[in-house]
C-alpha cells in the first residue's frame, strides 16, 4: 500500500512538472507587418485557441486579421476585420502549425495593437466539464481521469519522440556513410592527381635529359 501511495505521489509530481500543453501569449502587432506563432504538433491532436484584441486608451478598438495554416499550407482558419475570435481543429498532419496575426489595412490609428492568444493542445483542450456531466463523475474520480488522459498523452508523445529519434538516427547513419565515401573518393582523387603530376614531371625531366 505504501508503494502504491508513493507511486501515485511521484506520478502527480511528474505530471505537475511537465511542460504545459496550454499557454497564453501576449502579442504586440505593429501597424504594418505580421507576427506569427508556431507549434510543432503531432497528428490527430485537438487544438483550441481564443484570441482577443486588448483594449487600450483609444476610443476605437482596431481590428485585425488572422490566418492559421497547417505544415503543408492548408488553410485552417481565416478571419478579417475582427477584434476577437476562436478556432478549433484536429490535426491531420505532423509538423509546425502557424497562426499569423496582422492589423487590418483599414486601421488608420497608427498605434500598435495588443492581442492575447490562449492556445490549448491535446489533453488541455478537452472539455472536462462535459465529460464529468456525461459520465457523472466528480472529485477524485475526475482528477484520476485527467491523470489517465495526461499519461496517455505522455505515452503518445514518447512514442512520437522515439519515432523521430529513429528517423534522425537513420538520417545520421546515411550522412555518415556518404561522408565516408566522399572522403575515400577525395583521397583517391588526390592520390591519382599526385601520381599524374609525378609521371608528368618525370617525363619532362627525361626529355630535358636532367635525369
Amino acid at each position: 500500500m505504501e508503494k502504491l501511495t508513493f507511486s501515485i505521489i511521484f506520478l502527480c509530481f511528474f505530471l505537475i512538472n511537465l511542460p504545459p500543453s496550454t499557454f497564453a501569449i501576449w502579442l504586440t502587432l505593429p501597424t504594418t507587418g505580421t507576427k506569427c506563432v508556431s507549434e510543432e504538433i503531432q497528428n490527430n491532436v485537438v487544438v483550441l485557441a481564443d484570441y482577443v484584441v486588448v483594449p487600450d486608451d483609444h476610443t476605437r478598438s482596431p481590428t485585425l486579421a488572422v490566418k492559421v495554416t497547417s505544415p503543408y499550407g492548408n488553410n485552417l482558419h481565416h478571419k478579417e476585420n475582427t477584434t476577437h475570435g476562436s478556432f478549433a481543429f484536429t490535426t491531420q498532419e505532423t509538423g509546425n502549425y502557424l497562426a499569423c496575426f496582422w492589423v487590418d489595412g483599414g486601421n488608420q490609428g497608427g498605434h500598435e495593437v495588443s492581442v492575447n492568444l490562449d492556445w490549448k493542445i491535446g489533453i488541455a483542450a478537452k472539455d472536462w466539464d462535459s465529460v464529468a456531466k456525461k459520465e457523472k463523475i466528480e472529485g477524485v474520480e475526475l482528477e484520476l481521469r485527467k491523470l489517465e488522459g495526461a499519461v496517455e498523452a505522455i505515452h503518445e508523445n514518447l512514442l512520437y519522440l522515439k519515432g523521430r529519434e529513429a528517423e534522425m538516427r537513420i538520417v545520421s547513419e546515411r550522412t555518415n556513410g556518404r561522408v565516408a565515401w566522399f572522403s575515400i573518393m577525395s583521397l583517391g582523387i588526390c592520390i591519382g592527381v599526385s601520381a599524374l603530376q609525378l609521371w608528368h614531371l618525370k617525363r619532362f625531366f627525361q626529355k630535358k635529359k636532367l635525369i
